[in-house]
């Protein structure tokens, strides 16, 4: 058991408690996003060492160095820009998933095991296959249209006795994506073949080739849903102690459910479209947060929200190192680490 001591901050327009070491978690994991951020803009084929790096970023770089351009382009044009983007995108699914296990009171609840991040990427498929230059502006909004479909499905054929038992929501999104994955590879067997080349590599989850214009749609998007999602903390809270309780003490249960449903599934659409699909990060990083800080989801949310950031930077450092000069996606490093968490998870609470 966690022992826990709070910080309460109070405004006219919310309240918000904290646990006490949640800030200097945070900073830590900070202070490890910034290591590995040097590292990975340092690693690469055009080798430029941590000092040079940081040099760079911060404009104290002397302009007479023989390699200043070279250096600008490198750091602000080819590998900054994909940090960022798989640090955003981690954020997003490692709240997305820490707001379902919430939703649903399963430990196992994650946008890709749900199949939410499959109904998004058959719409982003199809969009990449058939209508071919579709906008970064475009996307996100698709693929949120197509995610929030199928979470409403699974919501609605898991839904018995007037309430839907986390089990039923297990097996039933596990047989939507199925089905879900079954009609994005019709569209991938029919499409023309640059196009399908194009999406195969979206599907397996990257953020390679990513520019400023994807960092700046899931800015965009996640400087809106990220707070909604932090100030609806309380309502998981209650949640957690179950519907009659959470009734009791003043919750509209099904209406609000709905909301943390829809911030959820947004989240998870808008990582979908810059990232592909990519597994696993809502389930680890909420799992590993809920170990440090405890249940309580206004420590839980942001916290998951940065181990999950510092989590997808590792993974895509991982992958451009472990097949140097290749590289591999970051889809199949989170799968590498993910399948055997899970397994674990499914081995511990096997008795439950």
């Amino acid at each position: 058991m966690i022992k826990q001591t709070w910080i309460t901050i109070r405004t006219p327009l919310f309240s918000y408690k904290l646990d006490k070491r949640a800030p200097w978690i945070a900073l830590l994991l900070l202070l490890f996003m910034g290591i590995v951020l040097v590292a990975s803009i340092s690693y690469g084929e055009y080798h430029i060492t941590p000092t040079e790096v940081l040099q760079t970023m911060l404009g104290t770089l002397p302009q007479d160095h023989p390699q200043y351009r070279q250096f600008h382009l490198v750091v602000f044009s080819f590998r900054l820009p994909r940090i960022w983007v798989a640090f955003w995108v981690g954020m997003a699914l490692a709240t997305s998933g820490a707001i379902m296990q919430g939703i649903t009171r399963n430990p196992l609840a994650d946008p890709f095991l749900l199949g939410v991040s499959g109904g998004a990427g058959l719409v982003a498929v199809a969009l990449i296959v058939w209508i071919k230059d579709v906008s970064t502006t475009v996307l996100p909004i698709a693929t949120f249209i197509g995610a929030l479909l199928t979470a409403f499905m699974i919501y609605i054929f898991a839904w018995k006795n007037g309430g839907s038992a986390p089990l039923r929501l297990i097996l039933i999104g596990v047989a939507i994506e199925s089905v879900v994955g079954a009609f994005t590879h019709i569209m991938l067997v029919f499409g023309n073949i640059n196009q399908v080349q194009q999406a195969y590599v979206w599907l397996t989850g990257s953020v390679y080739g990513r520019t400023w214009a994807h960092v700046h749609t899931l800015v965009g998007w996640l400087m809106v849903l990220l707070p909604m999602a932090f100030l609806c903390a309380n309502w998981l809270n209650m949640l957690n102690l179950g519907d009659d309780t959470a009734k009791g003490l003043g919750m509209r249960v099904e209406r609000q459910r709905v909301i943390l449903l829809v911030i959820s599934v947004a989240l998870a659409a808008v990582a979908v479209a810059v990232s592909g699909t990519i597994g696993f990060v809502g389930l680890i990083a909420p799992h590993i947060a809920r170990r440090v800080v405890g249940a309580s989801h206004q420590a839980l949310l942001p916290i998951s929200a940065l181990f999950g950031g510092a989590l997808l930077v590792l993974a895509d450092l991982i992958g451009r190192w472990v097949i140097s000069p290749s590289e591999l996606p970051i889809g199949i490093v989170t799968a590498m680490i993910g399948a055997p968490y899970f397994l674990y998870l499914l081995y511990r609470g096997r008795n439950g």
